[in-house]
């Protein structure tokens, strides 16, 4: 029989367990896939503490990429034998699972099952972000938190090849060099240096347009102070901790700031919006402007130790588990 991680019960990395399970055959509108990978992200982190609730048990992760392997009826989008990736419904931490053959995209021959793991939901994620909630445009200066992270560091790139400088704030000097080295143009080490007042010198007093904060309760407040009038918030993650309850009133007092709190799932939650976004990203990758490179690789069995690393902060870039 085939194994996937279970959650019985939700908290630490711990409650993640290695069973057997039964897949058993599609139903309409379904497929089953084998996979070949799965990509490791902070909504996996959520699902399994509780802080986004799932019915119990539940199988993590929302990304992965695999084959085909049989197809229920009705479906004519994929067939036996494709190669496909998807970003969008729990349950990836799996050797087979079923999907919806709605939420799956075709992968192009030239991007492997372990890079599309590793870039389905944070590409995807970037498309929203740079394209959609906030559109940047050559010229702006943007900040993006935990830029050597793996969504910061397809955010810095694609907002490079968009003629946009960019500003990052990173933990280390290893992690600002790897985010230089991927279009960050000004890395701040918030460890010794206070990124606010950085962003003032950087952009000689003007602040920003918009902000990227996918890190939450410990950049949050800072990074509202990071943009002039009317700037944009982007709050999409969690990593350091929910955001702590404040007046609506602070934005106005902060120079009437728009905040925005989305969620990939809305943004691709019809067949034409996935298939939109998922082109775009494919574009942007095929073209070389977006590198996207596999760092860190763990066995699926292994998904503890891949989440005890993610939340020390000891990844950079993308994490796949190896199936």
């Amino acid at each position: 029989m085939p194994h996937a991680i279970r959650v019985h019960e939700t908290g630490g990395p711990e409650v993640l367990k290695w069973e057997e399970v039964e897949v058993g055959d599609p139903g309409p509108g379904q497929v089953r896939i084998c996979q070949e990978a799965a990509g490791l992200n902070f909504i996996d982190v959520y699902h399994r503490t509780g802080l986004y609730k799932q019915e119990l048990p539940f199988t993590p992760g929302v990304e992965g990429a695999g084959v085909v392997e049989a197809a229920g009826p009705g479906v004519t989008s994929v067939k036996v034998g494709d190669r496909i990736t998807y970003a969008s419904q729990i349950g990836g931490y799996a050797e087979q699972r079923l999907i919806g053959a709605d939420r799956l995209i075709k992968l192009p021959d030239d991007i492997s099952s372990e890079q599309a793991a590793a870039m389905m939901l944070q590409g995807l994620t970037v498309e929203m972000l740079l394209r959609r909630v906030y559109r940047v445009k050559t010229g702006e200066t943007i900040l993006v938190q935990a830029a050597a992270g793996g969504v910061g560091l397809i955010l810095c790139q694609w907002a490079k090849a968009l003629g946009a400088t960019v500003i990052g704030t990173v933990g280390s000097d290893e992690k600002a060099e790897l985010a230089r080295a991927h279009g960050c143009d000004h890395p701040i080490v918030y460890t010794r240096q206070d990124f606010v007042a950085e962003v003032q010198r950087i952009t000689d007093g003007k602040k920003l347009p918009v902000v990227y904060d996918g890190v939450g309760r410990d950049t949050f407040m800072k990074s509202l102070d990071c943009l002039h009038r009317r700037g944009m918030m982007v709050s999409f993650g969690n990593a350091s901790g929910p955001v702590d309850p404040f007046p609506a009133t602070l934005l106005a007092q902060k120079g009437s700031l728009f905040l925005t709190r989305p969620t990939l799932f809305d943004y691709v939650a019809t067949r034409e919006e996935l298939e939109r976004a998922a082109a775009e990203l494919f574009g942007v990758i095929e073209s070389g402007k977006v590198k996207v490179e596999v760092k860190q690789r763990f066995p699926l069995k292994d998904a503890a130790e891949a989440h005890r690393a993610l939340e020390a902060r000891k990844t950079t870039g993308s994490t796949v588990l190896t199936i």
